[in-house]
């Protein structure tokens, strides 16, 4: 069994509901107690991430394939009736709130650093935030870092319009080693040697009129994901980093509601993760 050091990183890449998977992982983590010093995540990491960093196992699997079962909050009804592909209303009000409490207490003690990314939709960069002592600021950071283009609204926080911080920064290893840490595991979603086939294009001005640099970033997405995929394979090769990735063959989209396929995507991450606990400690 290899140690890991005591500074090392922790990073979560988003994915929409291929998250299953890094849920599965963070459950197996929490199993084994392994906890990391430093946390940065994005989208749907960012939502995941939450329950690991207040303690709560199996949460995020409850939210990501029960609730999904219970509530149907993913529709393109809900992105006709409510502007969101995701039913807000259950994700960011109920479900924290009543439905599966968050600990705000023990995730307010807890002394590691949790980052969430969004974009900024009037720079075009990303924002790289934290809170620990605002429930509403929290969930507000959540809600942008989790914001898909085109199928969510745009999110506000301290007065700023955010969306999904995948948008410009997918997998924020190169945040994480900005703040000290220069070895990290990443959890992703995407199988080994996965590329984007996707194009990118000019984004019209009728779409986001009011956030040109926004409209920029997006016209680059795909070309930047590509890049940050080879960077993180690249770093992988030169053993500045440890990946915990999806084995099987992906069948899960971002915005699957195939309740079997989540269920098959979560064991994946739980073993994955479990297998990953007893090759190595901290």
């Amino acid at each position: 069994m290899e140690r890991l050091g005591h500074n090392t990183g922790l990073v979560l890449e988003g994915g929409g509901m291929r998250g299953v998977f890094t849920s599965g992982v963070l459950d197996a983590l929490m199993k084994h107690e392994m906890y990391f010093p430093y946390v940065v995540a994005v989208s749907a990491g960012a939502c995941n991430g939450l329950s690991y960093m207040s303690r709560q196992p199996r949460r995020a699997r409850f939210s990501n394939i029960d609730m999904l079962r219970r509530y149907g909050y993913l529709s393109l009804k809900h992105l006709l009736v409510k502007g969101s592909i995701f039913d807000p209303n259950i994700l960011y009000e109920r479900f924290p709130a009543e439905i599966a409490p968050f600990d705000y207490d023990t995730y307010a003690h807890n002394p590691a650093p949790f980052e969430m990314v969004t974009t900024n939709c009037l720079t075009g960069q990303a924002e790289y935030l934290s809170e620990k002592h605002d429930p509403r600021r929290l969930t507000s950071i959540a809600k942008a870092s989790s914001s898909l283009p085109y199928v969510a609204q745009v999110t506000k926080v301290d007065g700023i319009p955010m969306l999904d911080g995948g948008i410009v920064d997918s997998i924020p290893v190169l945040r994480s080693v900005s703040q000290g840490h220069s070895f990290n595991v990443v959890v992703m979603t995407r199988n080994m040697g996965f590329r984007s086939t996707e194009r990118d294009m000019k984004i019209p001005p009728i779409i986001y009129k009011e956030y040109p640099r926004l409209r920029v970033a997006l016209s680059h997405r795909v070309e930047v994901y590509n890049e940050q995929l080879e960077m993180v394979e690249r770093m992988e090769r030169w053993g500045e980093i440890l990946v915990i990735r999806p084995q099987r063959k992906m069948e899960v989209g971002r915005t699957c509601s195939d309740i079997a396929k989540l269920e098959r995507l979560y064991e994946e991450g739980y073993e994955e993760g479990d297998k990953f606990c007893k090759n190595y400690l901290l």
